[in-house]
Order: C-alpha cells, then structure tokens, then sequence
C-alpha cells in the first residue's frame, strides 16, 4: 500500500499538469502578402476583378480591395462577393449588387449568390474586359462551406471567358494534415448544391490553392496560377500561423468554431440545434 500511494499522487498530479504550451506563432505570409511584397507583378498592367470578402486581409489587416486599389500598374475594376455578401455578415439567401468606396472611386460589387448553382458562377458580361481574375477568401477546411465551391465555378467561368485565374493561397484554419469523413461519390450533386461541389471528404486537408489545382484536372485550364503562401506547414493551426482571424460568416466567429464544424454541420438538416444565430 506504501508502494502505491506515491504513484496514486503522481498520477493526480499529471493530470493537473497543464496542457502543453502551443508552438510560438509562425510569422506566414498569405498570398495576399506574398503578392505585396513581389510588387504586385503578376496583375501589373491588367485589369483585374476580385472575389473576395472581409476575410481577405494582409498580415496588417488591410483589405484586398483597398491594396489593389492602390497598387501602381493595377486596375481593380470589380469585386465579386460570395455567400454572406461583401463583409460576411448576411444570413439572406440572394445578396444584392451594391458598391464600395477604394482608391478615392466607387467599385461595383457583384454576388455570386444570386440563387442556386448559376447563381454562383460568375457571368460572361461580369467578366467582360477583365484580364483576370483573382480570389482570395478564408475558408475553414469543411467540404459544404461554400466558398471553395464559388472558387470553382469562377475558375470553369474563367477558363471559359479566356482569362487568367489567380488564387492567392491561405491556411487551412483546422490543419492540412488532417483528413476526415466520408467521401462524396455522387459526381452529379455538384450541379444541385455548393456543399457538395467537390468529390472529396468532409475535412479535406486542402487550401483553396491545391483545391483550385485539383479542380483544374478537370477544368483544364492554361491560365489558372497559385500564389503560394510563406511559412506555412501543414500541421498549424489557424492561430499558430501569426495572420488574423476574421470571422468567415455570421456563425463562424473563431478557431473553435471552424474546428468543430465539420462535425457540427452534419447536425443542421436534422431536428437538433447545432447553435446556429447563437454565440454557442
């Protein structure tokens, strides 16, 4: 008995121990900031639209819409909005076209969530007279959040229209070492719904670069170029890699939050609450 107590108490005591500290930040650069620091080179003398939304932000939490705006020898002609419109706080089903103020003139900002798939892809006249096209949104790591599947309807719209398609890569807020879930096998609920846009699993392990370069095996198209990010490993978390958090959509409103999606979402069709419209 005298034998077991001093283990009894090294076991309390391990399991009082605190967690382990996580790894000092990382200072990443997204594809946003490796843009900035090239001189914005690969949009020099074009005439660009964007698709993007709040969370499209360098490390000093400026907007993309107000660097390029900026930016010598670019042209920001448009920006294009996915679901939750422009600054990721709308829960309606259709989002309007509406304008913003940067670089001193008003820039048109046009929804890619005007109703169903179609909705959702941008239109011929939209892209008239662009050189390219640019995306730059956070995504959180989950198969049915909507954004990757609007960046793959742009790049089909893209190719289609001719012109170039430049992703600027972010994290995998939730890691990209780890891949969870069911595989989506139904090729055609890609042409019914955004959440069930790719053939992949629930937890993906992919950024919006390599889900775009997936994509393009089957789009084919010539002009479709990554800019990658600096910094990042596949086993960060979100808020080990020293870039801000902003919040990707009304219920989205921290690392938690996306780390539990998607296991959470799978809930939001059945008759159990899930906390949706709640801080929860």
């Amino acid at each position: 008995m005298r034998r077991a107590l001093p283990l009894a108490i090294i076991a309390v005591l391990a399991a009082c121990a605190l967690p382990t500290p996580r790894p000092t930040r990382a200072e990443v650069l997204s594809g946003l900031d490796v843009l900035e620091a090239a001189s914005f080179a690969a949009l020099k003398g074009k005439r660009v639209g964007v698709i993007t939304n709040r969370t499209g932000v360098d490390r000093k939490g400026r907007s993309i819409v107000d660097v390029l705006a900026a930016a010598p020898g670019v042209e920001l002609a448009s920006v294009f909005s996915p679901e939750h419109g422009f600054f990721a706080a709308s829960e309606s089903e259709k989002i309007g076209r509406t304008e913003i103020s940067a670089g001193g003139r008003r820039i048109p900002v046009i929804s890619l969530y005007a109703g169903g798939i179609e909705g959702m892809r941008p239109k011929p006249e939209d892209l008239q007279g662009l050189d390219a096209l640019v995306f730059d949104i956070q995504d959180v790591g989950a198969r049915f959040y909507t954004y990757l599947a609007t960046m793959g309807l742009a790049l089909e719209a893209a190719a289609h229209a001719g012109i170039e398609f430049i992703v600027l890569d972010r994290p995998n807020p939730i890691r990209g070492d780890v891949v969870e879930g069911p595989i989506l096998e139904d090729p055609d609920l890609r042409l019914v719904t955004p959440t069930a846009f790719f053939q992949v699993p629930v937890r993906h392990g992919l950024t919006a670069g390599e889900m775009a370069l997936w994509h393009n095996r089957a789009v084919r198209h010539p002009k479709l170029a990554v800019v990658k990010m600096r910094g990042w490993k596949r086993e960060m978390w979100q808020d080990e890699t020293g870039l801000p958090w902003v919040p990707p959509s009304p219920n989205m409103p921290d690392l938690d939050a996306a780390s539990l999606y998607p296991g959470i979402a799978i809930f939001e069709a059945s008759n159990l609450s899930v906390g949706r419209g709640t801080p929860y």
